[in-house]
């Protein structure tokens, strides 16, 4: 009987290799395979030693070679299975969304900068048109709502139920928003770039109390008290020197309150679809309505009142109503900046078509931070947009005469209009006892 010896030359041996738990070795794998079916001249195997060593049987050796990509995918399969943890994977999933937050949240900031400053020089080439740009901004959202909305309905996520929802409330955020548009539209024309951030938070203030009137909700201490400096912080900005193109004491009373009103619409409107949605969500089978449901409703009506309230928004703008076709015409010339309606347009159509797409696109990840994060966290980035738009507007933009310094007044304002909405911001989450 002859005894063959077999050992790979270019294998390396592991001297030792450590032995999970919760796999089994696949040396006695292999072995108790071989014993129960690999049997020569009706003999078993006698012993295994190890890998690269010869088998002794009654009459024969067998040889086994154990190929690197074999051992290789069996160790990693064992020590996988024991270095994953629930533990493990939990951390890897917090990790992953930390990023995605984080890179939503500087994406909001940067969308929310852009479209503050964007939005005043829109309107450097469209100040004569300022009810032009707020339709060419609404018919803008409801398509891209309604692609939006078709998407989610082909992928699951709307249901026949949430489209079949009551159209009423729908109207009236309609109507809520097109006065909003319009009104904040004509009061931008006229205000400075800096001061249109400083006055677009007046929106929590009315938000805060619209919500604790007809949302029956309550805040706590902290939130109150940062409602109080913000407002502080828009009267002092209102109250600054007019030694600066950027005070608002050089466009009169009537401007700013005009702005400030809009922002009331903008909060009556944003309460009206929490207590839609809140009660609606109740009744519709998964318990919540998706929310570009709402909001490509909301546009498509606003868009309809837009058209509805002419006659209002023409004596708003000093147009007598039967020029509005012609003032619709030019605004339209100029906007495509042709012929011999372009004069005093420079810009267009580029910086519209910029502010609406900026626009969007802002909105849009103010909804995805919402849904991946919490109302915190949009607030937080929301404003910190608030101090860099107002520094932004200090830089040599193009179409903007620039002013040299902001008033003293101006920037101590807008320190504690900031201090409130990070003071409000900060709040740990309720408990459905005090919501």
């Amino acid at each position: 009987m002859a005894t063959y010896h077999w050992r790979p030359s270019n294998l390396p041996i592991p001297r030792s290799v450590p032995k999970p738990r919760s796999c089994f070795h696949p040396y006695s794998s292999i072995s108790n395979h071989l014993a129960t079916t690999n049997s020569i001249n009706g003999g078993g195997v006698q012993s295994l030693p190890s890998i690269g060593r010869r088998i002794r049987r009654s009459h024969d050796t067998v040889a086994i070679r154990w190929s690197p990509q074999v051992r290789r995918s069996t160790e990693i399969n064992c020590y996988s299975a024991v270095r994953t943890s629930p533990d493990d994977v939990a951390a890897a999933e917090r990790r992953g969304t930390a990023v995605q937050i984080a890179i939503a949240a500087s994406a909001t900031v940067v969308l929310g900068t852009a479209n503050r400053v964007l939005h005043k020089l829109a309107l450097v080439p469209l100040k004569e048109y300022p009810f032009f740009l707020a339709q060419l901004a609404t018919f803008g959202y409801v398509v891209v709502y309604f692609s939006i909305l078709y998407i989610r309905r082909k992928a699951g996520l709307v249901t026949d139920e949430m489209l079949s929802l009551p159209q009423t409330p729908f109207l009236a955020v309609g109507l809520l928003e097109a006065i909003a548009a319009a009104s904040g539209m004509a009061a931008a024309t006229v205000l400075s770039g800096a001061s249109i951030p400083i006055l677009s938070q007046t929106f929590l203030v009315w938000q805060l109390l619209l919500s604790a009137i007809f949302l029956r909700r309550r805040y706590r201490f902290n939130q109150i008290l940062g409602c109080f400096l913000v407002t502080a912080g828009v009267v002092i900005t209102v109250a600054s020197g007019s030694g600066a193109n950027a005070s608002l004491k050089d466009a009169g009373i009537f401007w700013p309150l005009l702005m400030i009103t809009s922002f009331l619409f903008q909060a009556a409107d944003t309460v009206l679809k929490a207590t839609h949605v809140l009660i609606r969500s109740k009744l519709i089978q998964g318990g919540s309505v998706d929310l570009f449901v709402v909001n490509s409703f909301g546009s498509a009506y606003q868009a309809l009142f837009m058209c509805l309230l002419l006659p209002f928004l023409s004596k708003l703008w000093g147009v007598p109503f039967h020029l509005l076709p012609a003032y619709i015409r030019n605004g339209a010339g100029c906007f495509l900046n042709i012929g011999s309606l372009s004069a005093g347009c420079d810009g267009a159509p580029v910086l519209p078509l910029l502010f609406v797409l900026v626009n969007m696109a802002y909105n849009i990840s103010m909804l995805h931070l919402l849904q991946i994060s919490s109302a915190v966290v949009s607030c937080l980035a929301s404003t910190f947009s608030v101090p860099l738009s107002i520094y932004a507007f200090t830089l040599p933009l193009p179409y903007i005469a620039v002013a040299s310094s902001l008033p003293r007044g101006f920037i101590s304002g807008a320190a504690v209009l900031v201090a409130g909405l990070v003071l409000y911001c900060l709040t740990p989450p309720q408990t459905p006892s005090n919501q």
